[in-house]
């Protein structure tokens, strides 16, 4: 079965920065590009990042960064000079196509729970 759980959000001050982690299990991590994307009630859903499964390709959106180690089978998504505008639920994905992920063609091999992000004023 697999399983992509993400962690490391919560509840920051404007300006600070955080850094989320998705674990995944139950696939062979190396085969699979990794995304986050991130949704707010009442828009759709947005992708700040994505990267191959060698690491050698990103999309970046704004203050993100992607990071990934296949040996730990782990996707990071680092966010720097957080802003209000950043509260949403961050959700980690793993499609075989880095291409489906970076134009937004879904539907994605997996998806994790999400996360949430909370940025206060």
């Amino acid at each position: 079965q697999v399983q992509l759980v993400e962690s490391g959000g919560g509840l920051v001050q404007a300006g600070g920065s955080l850094r989320l982690s998705c674990a995944a299990s139950g696939l062979t991590f190396g085969d699979y590009a990794m995304g986050w994307f991130r949704t707010v009630p009442g828009e759709q859903r947005e992708l700040v990042a994505c990267i191959s499964s060698t690491s050698s390709t990103t999309y970046l959106k704004g203050r993100f960064t992607i990071s990934r180690d296949n040996a730990e089978n782990t996707v990071y998504l680092q966010v720097s000079n957080l802003k209000p505008e950043d509260t949403a639920i961050y959700y980690c994905a793993a499609d075989r196509s880095y291409g489906n992920l970076v134009r937004g063609i879904g539907p994605y091999d997996y998806w994790g729970q999400g996360t949430q992000v909370t940025v206060s004023s």
